[in-house]
């Protein structure tokens, strides 16, 4: 597969923020088949990612995704960035995001590592972690 190389605010957004957009292929579209990561410790892989998403989009009304940071270097990416989510309840919560990747070949991620703080929201939105 060719193709541009994602970076965090195309793959969240597709994610996350774009509810017409098939979940698998929002996930294929930005991160390899072997794709894993670790959120503040805990190992996850693709198919337990894919869970995290679907149960996120059925919490989440609205949101968005601030860059603050970003750098690339050959297959190597990392960032910080902020992501705001309106639930469906209203609340809103904050989450800072500390992120480094290896990219795949064809430009998606295959690895990440990141740590999140939750800046704003309620005990448990610290719980939703958003790539988890």
């Amino acid at each position: 597969m060719t193709m541009t190389s994602t970076d965090i605010s195309r793959a969240i957004n597709d994610l996350l923020f774009t509810p017409g957009l098939d979940l698998t292929e929002a996930i294929d579209r930005h991160f390899a088949p072997d794709y894993r990561q670790r959120t503040n410790g805990v190992w996850s892989d693709r198919t337990s990612f894919a869970r995290h998403m679907t149960r996120l989009r059925s919490l989440i009304r609205d949101g968005q995704v601030e860059v603050q940071d970003e750098l690339r270097d050959g297959l190597s990416y990392a960032d910080r960035h902020t992501v705001t989510l309106t639930h469906h309840d209203g609340h809103v919560s904050r989450t800072e995001v500390y992120l480094f990747a290896r990219m795949a070949p064809d430009g998606r991620f295959r690895c990440v590592e990141e740590t999140t703080l939750l800046v704003t929201g309620e005990g448990d939105d610290s719980q939703l972690g958003l790539i988890n």
